[in-house]
């Protein structure tokens, strides 16, 4: 199952990851506004997230899921802020690009240790879909203990 973003700017960006990266084509789909975000409890609306984690793992549970893919979206380090995913631009409304991304990377480590709320006992991979100045899309992976290994990115299309 993928948690993404309700965000239509990715959504071919981020079928073609999969498929390439993973040869997935046909999977359960969990979008929402802020993806993966929304399952974390940062921001001002801690029963959302409360209420995501729950629709996720019903979800899982019903459909057996064993592997959780979870993506945030926004801009990459040199980006512009117009990429940020507009969840995100809810939670902490005066972030600037350096601050967005690290809260995105505290809300992963934070999902990683409360993985059981929303992903029962399937495996939980995350990733960061980063768009360019320049509108490249490539997806970051934001654990650095999965098998995939932190450094690699994956190249998507243009946006």
């Amino acid at each position: 199952m993928v948690v993404a973003c309700s965000d239509g700017r990715l959504q071919e960006a981020t079928d073609a990851f999969l498929s390439r990266e993973f040869k997935i084509n046909r999977y359960d789909r969990f979008y929402v506004p802020g993806g993966a975000g929304a399952l974390a409890s940062s921001g001002t609306d801690p029963l959302r997230a409360q209420q995501m984690c729950g629709e996720c793992k019903y979800l899982v549970d019903l459909h057996a899921v064993r592997r959780v893919i979870l993506l945030f979206h926004g801009p990459s380090a040199e980006g512009r802020i117009e990429a940020a995913c507009a969840d995100y631009r809810r939670k902490p409304p005066w972030a600037n690009i350096p601050q967005l991304r690290a809260q995105q990377e505290a809300d992963a480590v934070d999902l990683l240790k409360r993985r059981r709320e929303f992903a029962s006992d399937a495996g939980v991979l995350l990733f960061r879909c980063e768009v360019d100045a320049a509108g490249r899309i490539s997806f970051v992976n934001l654990d650095p203990d999965s098998k995939l290994g932190s450094e690699k990115t994956f190249r998507g299309a243009v946006n």
